[in-house]
């Protein structure tokens, strides 16, 4: 994949060593000269010093072959342009966004940016899913298909805990590809597969379905 990541803070830096590290070919956008030079002396070539707000710097390193468009600087706004510029001009198949300020994520999803990625959230997320009344934590929402990815922690006294995972009745579209066992590690799981209790449950579901999930899972 070819993928272009503006912002070359720690985000972005340690994003796109990832993404070269899995064979991806990465372009780098920043617009501070310092920040370039280091990138350039860490990871070779991927880096260009521009603004990732204007077409024409976008047009100029490939955005129009670009699979994928983050946008991780710190400022909300400048991350909506970039990929509301990637989207509207360059017909990017897929944006990512990062939101520094939650209250942001309701704009960013009318203005129909493909996916968010707020670490507020995600960090409040996980304090919550401590708590008996908070057990599900939100990975990953992909709307364009209605879809959202989940992580549900079993409590000793879950619903599905000690049920094979065939003798729940999961709601339509509901997969489980995932669970991370502190007994067994990390498993893709078959129908004969035994929840336990402290299993972490991954889960795929529909927005409107989640509750239902919730209830196999977890009990009401």
């Amino acid at each position: 994949m070819y993928i272009i990541v503006v912002g070359g803070g720690k985000v972005g830096y340690h994003l796109a060593k990832a993404l070269v590290a899995e064979g991806h070919e990465v372009l780098v956008l920043e617009r501070d000269r310092g920040k370039c030079e280091v990138i350039a002396e860490e990871l070779g070539s991927v880096v260009v010093q521009g603004d990732g707000c204007e077409v024409a710097t976008l047009a100029e390193v490939g955005a129009a072959r670009a699979d994928l468009v983050i946008a991780v600087t710190g400022d909300d706004e400048d991350n909506l342009v970039v990929c509301q510029v990637a989207k509207l001009k360059f017909s990017a198949p897929r944006t990512i966004a990062r939101i520094n300020d939650p209250r942001n994520e309701l704009i960013f999803k009318k203005l129909g940016i493909d996916e968010t990625v707020s670490s507020t959230k995600l960090i409040m997320e996980h304090i919550q899913s401590e708590l008996p009344s908070h057990p599900l934590i939100h990975l990953l929402d992909f709307r364009s298909y209605g879809l959202e990815i989940v992580e549900f922690k079993l409590s000793h006294d879950a619903a599905a805990v000690g049920k094979r995972l065939r003798d729940l009745q999961l709601p339509p579209s509901s997969i489980v590809p995932l669970v991370i066992s502190k007994t067994r590690g990390a498993i893709v799981p078959t129908g004969d597969t035994l929840l336990e209790e402290d299993d972490e449950i991954i889960a795929v579901t529909k927005a409107e379905t989640e509750e239902a999930l919730r209830a196999q899972l977890m009990g009401r």
